[in-house]
């Protein structure tokens, strides 16, 4: 108290530093995060690439240089740079055995693959999400019943499953998403249920509960904004592998069916032209290996810059 009876305020309080609440760390504010990715140039390289591809196939119709379905037997298979006659627009990647574009398949196919691998991360993170916060949160007997179902379809083989669901109800893009879903949807569930269990024993949820808040509230108040980080990374993850599983079903005969076009099954029907065209399957392979390996790098940024403890390394610059 000074010698006019006014009481200071305390060093470092909010009252010494006016405004300070109002101003976000600018080491962690948006633009350095936007500074934060420019500086990493692979990741940098990887969002770029999936950017073009995302715009590529949400613009097909304006991009795609040829009609992905039209073809005919005198340019079958042709390689790359072949020349139109007529002075069109050459076909970069070659054709494929019925005289298709490859390049415009590639891009058609961007719209299936992708939307393939986002839906079905949406839905199965839906649904292992909500059985993971039941299972943290009430934990006993339903938490036991959860996590051996959890137990139990993870020990059946994933692609087995897929298959057999997919033999029986038919292949469909709806019916590969729906199989996506209930086959991955375990990997959310545990994650969620761990947080949850690591959470629940926190002093905001002593706090909430003593305050009368209803189970409701408190889950989907106070543990779900805590537990969006984590699963957004882990959705992120899942999304490559979606897009890997379903390239694999395409690719046994039981995903995408012509005459729609995905990634693989552009690799199944290019099988059997592998020494004569290569082109046929190189280009489709190397599309997915880079898509998903350029969502693997992003989820890895993604994960460092959300964690506090990690996150100063590529903040350090801006301190």
């Amino acid at each position: 108290m000074s010698a006019a009876g006014v009481v200071k305020p305390a060093r470092g309080s909010v009252e010494a530093f006016p405004g300070a609440e109002r101003r976000r760390p600018a080491r962690y504010s948006r633009w350095g995060y936007l500074r934060a990715l420019a500086a990493d140039k692979v990741v940098l390289a990887a969002a770029g690439f999936l950017l073009v591809l995302i715009l590529a196939a949400l613009f097909a119709g304006v991009v795609a240089p040829h009609d992905p379905e039209q073809g005919g037997l005198a340019l079958r298979n042709k390689p790359p740079l072949t020349v139109v006659k007529d002075g069109g627009i050459p076909y970069f990647l070659g054709t494929d055995a019925l005289g298709r574009d490859q390049l415009s398949r590639l891009i058609y196919g961007a719209r299936v693959s992708l939307a393939v691998g986002l839906l079905s991360v949406v839905l199965s993170g839906a649904i292992g999400v909500t059985l993971g916060l039941i299972s943290g949160y009430y934990r006993g007997p339903l938490d036991d019943l959860i996590m051996r179902l959890v137990d139990l379809q993870m020990a059946f083989p994933s692609l087995l499953m897929a298959l057999l669901v997919l033999y029986l109800l038919g292949a469909s893009i709806a019916n590969v998403i729906l199989v996506l879903a209930i086959t991955r949807w375990m990997v959310y569930a545990r994650v969620t249920r761990g947080l949850v269990l690591m959470y629940r024993e926190n002093v905001f949820i002593e706090a909430a509960l003593a305050t009368g808040c209803s189970d409701r509230r408190i889950i989907l108040l106070h543990l779900l904004p805590n537990l969006l980080s984590p699963i957004l990374v882990l959705a992120t993850l899942e999304i490559a592998t979606m897009i890997l599983t379903e390239a694999s079903l395409s690719f046994l005969g039981l995903g995408i069916q012509p005459p729609q076009s995905s990634w693989g099954l552009m690799l199944g029907q290019g099988r059997a032209y592998v020494t004569s065209a290569w082109w046929l399957v190189t280009f489709p392979g190397v599309v997915i290996l880079l898509t998903a390996l350029s969502v693997n790098l992003v989820a890895g940024w993604v994960r460092v810059v959300t964690d506090p403890v990690t996150r100063w390394r590529y903040f350090a610059s801006e301190s």
